[in-house]
């Protein structure tokens, strides 16, 4: 399990909640901060805030290697070739829709097929609808099976010569799949089709090697692995990157304007335009310093054992239902209370100073798959432990008891 000692770098899960210490289960939706972030944007506005890029004065100096050094933190990170192969975005959305508005308008067209799964997040379901609906181009889901994992004959039974995209998730935020990506990517580039993968739920969890996967683009937030809100990433290969147009234009982006054409730095600033989010990818670079002190192999490690412990636990609780597989699957437990609703349950565990997410979680299409309106959801991290599994589940059997009370 992972040192305590870690944990007191959270300066937040110090506090108590309602009168409890705060157990956060919530990291799925956003994960907490450790002191090195919060000191680094803090020292970032304190002594050296300034634009990047643009000036040759000390500040401005100073901001600019910062964040470039951040950006080679990220390519090393998840292993990609070339620094620009690595765009910052606001978080995995921009990065999606950046990849749908400049790839999928351009190079899409009527007849063409977008591969996607019924567990996509909104964020890899919408831009993709709109995007069919702008080129003409039809959407098909693979097939999943009742515990929510996917046949690999059935994938390449989707996937076929009319196939020009993939958009798939790594890891469900709901169900905690963890998706077959290598075999994905390697069905899809068999017939020519490029590969995206929503890696929100991964990357801050495991390692994701870009090359490994062979992935042609992979896109992932900040928040989530301890970074600030609002810095994302997008990887792309490239040899494509060089051959998408920009969807964002003014200044940072521009090599030469005149009154009547412009032309485009080369990348990655070709799709960074205006002023970045620059505290945002220097707290990035350092959350991913923090990270890879610990380990991506322990924290995945952890997160195993800890949701190993939490469905041995959740047994003894009477009319607790689970959704997703039981093996090889992430850090979350997506669940209901039989005759509770979802809200009333994070209701009460808040009560406990239990933080758990409930609603449809941006997966409605997979919620009506479930037959179900909302979940709650709990979700566990490298500074959760086995004490606060014990609480979680202590919360469930008082809500249990006293929605019974009330009911009596």
């Amino acid at each position: 399990m992972i040192d305590q000692e870690i944990r007191k770098q959270f300066p937040i899960l110090s506090q108590d909640v309602n009168g409890h210490p705060l157990v956060y289960l919530d990291s799925a939706a956003t994960a907490q901060k450790p002191i090195q972030v919060i000191e680094a944007i803090e020292k970032y506005y304190r002594e050296y805030n300034s634009n990047v890029h643009r000036g040759v004065h000390t500040l401005g100096t100073k901001a600019t290697d910062a964040y470039e050094e951040a950006r080679e933190k990220v390519r090393k990170f998840i292993n990609a070739k070339s620094m620009e192969e690595i765009i910052f975005t606001r978080g995995t959305t921009s990065a999606i829709n950046l990849v749908a508005q400049s790839y999928g308008r351009s190079f899409l067209k009527q007849g063409d097929e977008i591969v996607l799964t019924m567990m996509e997040h909104h964020s890899n379901l919408i831009p993709w609808q709109q995007v069919a609906k702008a080129t003409g181009a039809t959407l098909k889901y693979i097939p999943l099976q009742p515990d929510g994992t996917m046949k690999i004959e059935e994938i390449k039974e989707t996937i076929t010569a009319n196939t020009k995209f993939v958009a798939i998730t790594h890891v469900s935020n709901v169900l905690g799949t963890i998706n077959p990506i290598k075999d994905v990517v390697q069905i899809a580039h068999a017939i020519g089709a490029h590969v995206l993968v929503d890696g929100a739920q991964s990357v801050p969890h495991m390692k994701v090697d870009v090359q490994d996967l062979d992935c042609d683009f992979l896109a992932f937030s900040g928040h989530k692995l301890g970074a600030p809100t609002g810095i994302g990433v997008l990887y792309g290969k490239k040899e494509i990157l060089e051959k998408m147009e920009a969807v964002e234009f003014g200044g940072e982006m521009i090599e030469f304007v005149d009154l009547y054409d412009s032309t485009w730095k080369e990348l990655p600033w070709k799709f960074e335009g205006g002023t970045p989010i620059i505290a945002g990818a220097i707290g990035l670079g350092v959350a991913i310093d923090f990270l890879q002190s610990i380990g991506l192999d322990q924290i995945e490690k952890h997160e195993h054992e800890l949701i190993t412990y939490a469905i041995e636990r959740v047994q003894n609780v009477g009319g607790f239902s689970m959704y997703g597989p039981i093996e090889n699957r992430s850090g979350l437990i997506t669940f209901n209370l039989e005759g509770i609703h979802p809200h009333d349950v994070a209701t009460v565990l808040d009560t406990e100073g239990i933080a758990v997410r409930a609603g449809h979680h941006c997966a409605q299409p997979l919620m009506n798959w479930l037959n179900v309106s909302a979940t709650a959801r709990a979700s566990f991290y490298l500074y959760n432990t086995k004490e606060e599994v014990d609480l979680w589940v202590k919360g469930l059997i008082k809500t249990k008891e006293y929605f019974g009370n009330v009911f009596a």
